[in-house]
């Protein structure tokens, strides 16, 4: 017979753990003071890049919070401290700035390397949780990222204390971000295979169909013979013109319903007498999320990019969004 599996209070553990961890970020917003100006001045100021090291679970701290400045206009790349000492302290020099984590502030990986540092003359900040200890005394700033205790039960295992160096350090890449006036274009540049990046750099005129492919007929067009340019280019949709090439109306799968409704002689009807007119148009040039905009507020699957004489230039639908990554 099977023995019953034992019960574990994962709920009130995992809850205990967060519950010490907020309790950690919290105490932190005291901490933020004129040493964190000084330091964000001193990153600001940087003529070169902010080099960051760390150890261990510090070092995994470090790696993020290097990466979170670089991508939000704060040139800043990690350098693991034992490596440094074997070659890749050549990566640093005198027009950088270095942040150094440790929660001890005793790693000797990293405090074998301050005198190198200083002798390059690059300001040091230090995130510690002693403000006492040999690299907090060192640095030229410390943030002090200090914890009453770990959410490990045994108050071994760093948690709460890697945590809060965490959130020191998305404080000092969100606050550089808003002093150099970083903007959605400027993440979106750091960011161009990802879907805001996609949002924000793609114009409608990087996927819109261009020259044969827009499909296209005049005002005196069949319906049946419209719906065969609808059929050949798929779109959804054709472009009705005028002479002279201005747009004058669109028709859709929609109207197409609409017209079977009717029982209509698609053979002998032009399609002007059942296009719709006053369509909605886009210029090229605008970004393909204000297409996407525009589509959703008026409840349409298909757009006209028209220029400045109101001549199609291009035709684009939804599925197009789709596939390029802007939905």
């Amino acid at each position: 017979m099977n023995k019953p599996k034992e019960t574990h209070k994962f709920i009130e553990l995992g809850q205990a753990v967060v519950k010490i961890e907020q309790a950690a970020i919290v105490s932190l917003v005291n901490k933020i003071d004129q040493g964190f100006h000084h330091a964000c001045e001193l990153m600001l100021e940087c003529q070169g890049r902010v080099v960051v090291i760390g150890m261990g679970k510090s070092g995994h701290i470090g790696n993020k919070i290097a990466a979170t400045l670089a991508s939000t206009g704060t040139p800043a790349f990690f350098v693991h401290p034992g490596e440094a000492s074997h070659g890749d302290l050549g990566m640093i020099t005198n027009k950088d700035v270095v942040v150094a984590l440790s929660n001890s502030g005793e790693t000797s990986e990293i405090t074998s390397l301050l005198p190198v540092i200083k002798r390059l003359n690059v300001p040091l900040i230090s995130l510690t949780g002693n403000p006492k200890s040999s690299l907090a005394s060192f640095a030229d700033v410390n943030l002090d990222t200090s914890v009453e205790k770990e959410a490990c039960p045994m108050n071994l295992a760093p948690t709460a204390s890697t945590t809060v160096a965490l959130v020191m350090g998305d404080a000092l890449a969100v606050a550089l971000l808003e002093a150099r006036g970083f903007t959605e274009n400027d993440f979106a540049l750091s960011h161009p295979g990802g879907s805001l990046g996609r949002r924000l750099l793609l114009k409608v005129d990087d996927i819109m169909h261009k020259s044969d492919e827009i499909p296209l007929v005049s005002r005196s067009t069949s319906i049946s013979d419209a719906l065969l340019e609808m059929t050949n280019k798929r779109l959804g949709m054709t472009c009705v013109v005028e002479e002279g090439g201005r747009l004058c109306g669109i028709f859709t799968d929609g109207d197409l319903r609409r017209t079977l409704a009717q029982n209509i002689d698609l053979n002998a009807t032009p399609i002007e007498q059942v296009m719709t007119v006053n369509s909605k148009t886009i210029d090229a040039n605008k970004l393909a999320a204000e297409a996407l905009q525009l589509m959703e507020k008026n409840a349409i699957n298909a757009l006209v990019a028209v220029d400045s004489e109101s001549k199609p230039q291009g035709a684009l639908n939804m599925y197009d969004l789709l596939k390029a990554g802007v939905v």
